[in-house]
C-alpha cells in the first residue's frame, strides 16, 4: 500500500523536496533522451551533406549522414549520464521503453499522414517531409535495440572494474563501440539489406556504404569525445 501526503498526492521522488538534485535530474535525463530519439525518428528521411576542411580516405571532402545522426548522438550522452547515476537496470528499463515509444511515434505519425488533409499541397509536403521509408525504419529501429543495449553492457562493463573512476574511459569506449554497431547496422540495412528484401529501391555499392558508414561514425566518435566534459558536469552537478 502506499502512503498519502497532502490531498491525494502519493509518496515519490518529489514527496520530500521538489527540487531534489537527483529526482529532477533522473526526470531531465529521460526527457532529453526520449526528445532526441523522436527528434531521430522524424529526421531520419533527410540525408545531410557536411563539408570538411580536409578530404579524407574513403570519406572524402564530406560527411554524409542522416539528419537524425546529431539529434541520435544525444541519446548516448543521456544515457551514459542516466547509467553512471542511476545503474544498469534502470538505464535498461529507459531504453527498451524508449523503444517501444518509437512505435508509438510512427504510429502517430502515419495516423496523422494517412487522415485526409484539407490543402493537398501541404498533405503532400506533411508526406514528402515526415513519411519514413521502410528501409530506413527498419535499419534505425534494429540498430537502435542492439547499440543502445550495448552501450549499456559496456558502460557498466568497464565501471565494474573502475568503480567511480576514470568516468571518461566508460563513456568514450561505451559510445565508441555502440556508435560504430549502431552504424554498421543502420547503413547495411537501411541501404543495402531492405533495398534488396522489401524492394524499396536499389543497394548501394559496397564502396559507396563505406564511405557513408565511415564518415557518420568519425562525426559521431568526435561527438563522443567532445561530449566527456558535459557527463562529468552533469554527474558532478548531482552528485554534490
Amino acid at each position: 500500500m502506499s502512503s498519502r501526503t497532502g490531498r491525494g498526492e502519493t509518496d515519490g521522488p518529489f514527496a520530500a523536496d521538489p527540487l531534489d538534485r537527483s529526482a529532477v535530474a533522473a526526470v531531465g535525463l529521460i526527457t532529453l533522451f526520449v526528445v532526441a530519439l523522436a527528434t531521430a525518428q522524424l529526421t531520419a528521411s533527410k540525408v545531410l551533406a557536411l563539408p570538411l576542411p580536409f578530404s579524407l580516405p574513403v570519406v572524402g571532402a564530406e560527411v554524409i549522414l542522416p539528419g537524425a545522426a546529431l539529434a541520435y548522438a544525444l541519446t548516448f550522452l543521456a544515457s551514459d549520464c542516466y547509467a553512471e547515476l542511476y545503474g544498469r537496470r534502470a538505464t535498461q528499463v529507459v531504453v527498451n521503453v524508449a523503444f517501444l515509444a518509437n512505435f508509438l511515434v510512427l504510429a502517430l505519425v502515419w495516423s496523422t499522414l494517412a487522415a485526409p488533409g484539407v490543402n493537398p499541397e501541404v498533405s503532400a509536403a506533411f508526406q514528402t517531409a515526415l513519411g519514413p521509408a521502410g528501409n530506413v525504419v527498419a535499419g534505425s529501429l534494429l540498430a537502435y535495440v542492439v547499440s543502445q543495449n550495448w552501450d549499456v553492457f559496456v558502460f557498466h562493463a568497464i565501471r565494474d572494474r573502475t568503480g567511480r573512476g576514470m568516468l571518461w574511459l566508460r563513456n568514450i569506449a561505451s559510445t565508441a563501440t555502440s556508435q560504430a554497431i549502431d552504424t554498421a547496422i543502420f547503413v547495411g540495412v537501411a541501404f543495402y539489406a531492405a533495398p534488396l528484401v522489401l524492394g524499396s529501391g536499389d543497394p548501394l555499392q559496397p564502396g559507396v556504404l563505406l564511405a557513408l558508414g565511415l564518415g557518420q561514425y568519425l562525426l559521431k566518435l568526435a561527438i563522443a569525445v567532445l561530449d566527456t566534459p558535459i557527463v562529468y558536469l552533469v554527474v558532478g552537478s548531482v552528485r554534490e
